[in-house]
């Protein structure tokens, strides 16, 4: 978690030093050029970004020291994560995902490791969300470590099964796409936010989000996520169902933790479709991924937590 807190300050630092670089660009923009010769497309000697009326003009941000070093920890922390999770998977003799305490050890350790081939994967630079994924992995890890640690106790019978490796692990990785596309849709709001006052605004005060990509290309890359996320929850479902009918002899039992895997499966399918409908596309595609991924966090600690049920394996 030390390890984890150094990246996420190192991506803070970042994030701020995108800010100034934004505003610092903005205002050399404002520099008078020489005597007699005006900027293009300027009547006063001002030169201002073209684009959107200078208010959302995109700002070219160069190398940052803090965001290698937020990435080098980040690697760090992983390793370290990873450790921790296999000693916990000896200590215990089996996969470490039979309670809460051991499925946030693993998830989060799951999250990082999609954050990290994402950054390998896509030619967009996304470590800007570093901020988020870290401090999200720190929050849950700091959870469950003061309110869901257990001692290693032996599996209930219904968890005695190989679906447990492939039911959870499936469900981890795509809580995993998820938390990414969470993160890439709640900038893609704050952005298309900035995109649309600079329609109306002649000046507006640059952020960090002049650094990053447009909006568009921010839904893109929530969807690509999204939608990886979308079939591995379609296969932990189906994988539920039929671990479900070896378990308790029936495929549906309408039990509140199958409801809620349904109903977050059902947030995630208007999503895609709502990508493909005329009217639907941006914030309130947006919006819905965000719902989604809130309604996934509520499956894990709210319903686990105060839900009686057949899936009540919290530990607690």
């Amino acid at each position: 978690m030390a390890v984890y807190a150094i990246a996420f300050i190192a991506y803070a630092i970042d994030l701020a030093r995108r800010s100034a670089a934004a505003t610092r660009a903005v205002d050399e923009a404002k520099v008078p050029v020489a005597a007699g010769a005006p900027a293009v497309g300027s009547t006063d000697g001002i030169a201002r970004p073209a684009n959107r009326a200078g208010a959302a003009a995109s700002v070219v941000y160069g190398r940052s020291p803090a965001l290698r070093v937020g990435v080098a920890m980040t690697v760090v922390a992983w390793l370290l994560h990873l450790t921790a999770d296999v000693l916990r998977g000896l200590a215990a003799g089996r996969v470490p995902w039979a309670n809460m305490y051991e499925f946030a050890l693993t998830g989060t350790l799951i999250i990082t490791t999609v954050f990290l081939v994402v950054l390998v994967l896509v030619k967009q630079d996304l470590r800007f969300l570093g901020t988020f994924v870290t401090g999200l992995v720190l929050v849950l890890l700091g959870v469950a470590t003061v309110n869901f640690y257990v001692g290693v106790v032996p599996l209930p019978p219904a968890l005695k099964s190989p679906w447990l490796v492939i039911h959870v692990f499936v469900a981890s990785s795509s809580v995993g796409f998820f938390a990414l596309g969470f993160a890439l849709s709640v900038v893609q709001l704050l952005q298309s936010r900035r995109e649309s006052i600079a329609e109306t605004a002649k000046e507006m005060k640059q952020n960090f989000l002049a650094t990053l990509p447009d909006s568009i290309t921010l839904e893109n890359l929530a969807y690509r996520v999204n939608i990886i996320g979308f079939i591995l929850w379609t296969f932990t479902l189906m994988a539920g169902a039929i671990w479900a009918e070896k378990a308790w002899g029936r495929y549906w039992g309408w039990d509140t933790k199958e409801v809620w895997t349904f109903i977050i499966w059902v947030i995630f399918a208007g999503y895609i479709h709502a990508r493909a409908t005329r009217g639907w596309r941006g914030s309130r595609s947006a919006w819905l991924a965000i719902i989604g991924f809130s309604a996934v966090l509520f499956n894990f600690t709210i319903v686990n937590l105060f839900f009686k049920g057949l899936h009540a394996y919290s530990g607690l």
